[in-house]
């Protein structure tokens, strides 16, 4: 029955974009009536998001009229464009065809005879393909696509999650608009093997929205991947760490029943907006959070003050949470799984640099701090709050959890001396370990009071795990080994 329900959505899948096919322009490509205005803004956005592909082997799958086509062809080695709709890949062929390192093909991602060269493949390309297809389809194409991969290699694709985008009526719409975690799964499962037996996988380069969807539209839905073929034994660390061991997913849901809906660093709303509002946003600023968690702050920053923000974090489980409690929102937030201490910006980009309890995991602050420094515009503001510890020596317990964590931790003077050495003035360094006490206690509390509506909401480990946590905070906080600090300065 399964393969006949497949057969049936491929003659489905073809038959609406039979009929979205027979005017060849970019509204109908895009089905949106301002595709023109969102083309030229959207699609310099994602070749920017592409790996170097100069002189490399590119597959194109769903490349359509070719919208990406001529763009790729241009500094490829060489580039083969695929569609399954024949006038379709016709029309790419004849805007196109003049590039002689570009070949088309008209052919089905899911039929079975579709087959390229093992390892052969700098770079898989697609724009809106997975969304037509079944999960089931999607997971054997992902599984290919590995096959096809050069171990190097990356894989790119982009798809509408949620809900649509396009404003174009339709009689039916067979899409599968999947929550992010679908796809983020299904790659990061999808494994090769070579001949002697060595097994190669995919890792996360990075995960993100598209930004002109959130400028445009405040639409958050539209969502790109760019992974790397690696060898399965290659170390992906900290990420990795995070995903597996402190974030996984149910832990980040508990952390969110303790902290309120959306947030996950210490006191939730009460904290972010005592906080937020020394800052003093103006409407239309532009505001990077650092470790941005599931988003809360930055939907209240966005909300409240009108401002463009940008939420990173190298938490996959993180950000696809974030994706979906963004939907419906209609506020300029964008999310990206990404690594600050890579990621690059252009100089005084931001107006603010906002960040949660989330550089305690950085070990060269320093370097951070200049780069903080560099994406400011001059008056822009920073705000931090961190784990923090007394100066001098911690004992062999404080010392063991800093360890066990991978912390880098400094006392709040010293803290606050980092960042007038990274250029910024007008430094404020405060100990807020008093209010932290307060906050922990009050959490505390409140699970203790719900137990049994958190253990129905969890289980039993979990209530321990998270009570028992909050009362070694609170131990270490009382004896002043752990601190936690408030910064604020200025770049002039």
């Amino acid at each position: 029955m399964a393969a006949v329900n497949g057969v049936e959505e491929r003659k489905a899948q073809k038959s609406y974009w039979m009929e979205h096919s027979t005017d060849l322009t970019v509204e109908a490509m895009m089905l949106d009536s301002h595709a023109s205005d969102l083309d030229k803004e959207e699609r310099p956005e994602v070749l920017s998001l592409l790996p170097a592909y100069e002189g490399k082997y590119i597959l194109e799958l769903g490349a359509g009229i070719g919208r990406f086509t001529g763009e790729l062809a241009k500094h490829a080695g060489h580039i083969v464009a695929m569609d399954f709709i024949e006038n379709v890949i016709k029309k790419n062929e004849n805007v196109n065809g003049h590039f002689t390192n570009a070949s088309f093909m008209c052919a089905d991602v899911v039929s079975p005879d579709l087959n390229f060269d093992e390892g052969s493949i700098d770079l898989i390309f697609s724009n809106w393909l997975l969304m037509y297809l079944s999960d089931n389809e999607v997971q054997k194409l992902a599984e290919k696509m590995v096959k096809w991969l050069k171990v190097g290699g990356y894989i790119f694709f982009r798809e509408s999650c949620f809900h649509q985008s396009g404003d174009s009526k339709r009689k039916v719409n067979p899409s599968h608009y999947r929550k992010p975690r679908f796809y983020t799964k299904v790659f990061k499962e999808s494994q090769t093997y070579d001949g002697l037996g060595n097994s190669f996988e995919l890792t996360l380069v990075t995960c993100k929205c598209i930004g002109a969807y959130v400028r445009n539209k405040k639409n958050q839905n539209q969502i790109c991947w760019l992974w790397k073929k690696v060898k399965s034994d290659d170390d992906r660390g900290f990420q990795r760490f995070l995903d597996n061991v402190q974030y996984k997913a149910n832990g980040i849901l508990r952390y969110e029943h303790v902290f309120g809906d959306g947030f996950v660093s210490t006191g939730g709303i009460a904290t972010t907006k005592e906080f937020v509002a020394k800052l003093e946003l103006k409407q239309g600023q532009k505001v990077l959070d650092v470790g941005c968690g599931i988003g809360g702050g930055d939907f209240y920053m966005a909300e409240t003050f009108d401002v463009d923000v940008i939420g990173i974090d190298l938490s996959i489980n993180m950000i696809s949470f974030a994706l979906e409690r963004a939907i419906g929102l209609k506020c300029s937030v964008e999310f990206e799984v990404a690594d600050c201490t890579k990621k690059i910006y252009p100089s005084e980009t931001f107006d603010v640099i906002y960040s949660r309890d989330t550089i305690l995991h950085i070990q060269d602050k320093p370097a951070l701090f200049k780069s903080f420094f560099n994406w400011l515009k001059p008056g822009g503001k920073i705000l931090i709050s961190d784990y923090c510890k007394r100066s001098g020596k911690p004992s062999d317990e404080f010392a063991e959890y800093i360890k066990q964590r991978g912390y880098d931790l400094h006392d709040v003077e010293s803290y606050g001396q980092m960042l007038k050495d990274a250029g910024f003035q007008e430094v404020i360094a405060e100990d807020r370990t008093n209010q932290f006490l307060d906050v922990l206690q009050r959490e505390l509390d409140a699970v203790e009071k719900n137990k049994e509506e958190f253990i129905r909401d969890f289980s039993q480990e979990d209530y321990v795990e998270i009570v028992d946590g909050w009362k070694s905070k609170l131990k270490r906080s009382k004896t002043g080994e752990q601190r936690w600090g408030l910064f604020l300065a200025k770049k002039l």
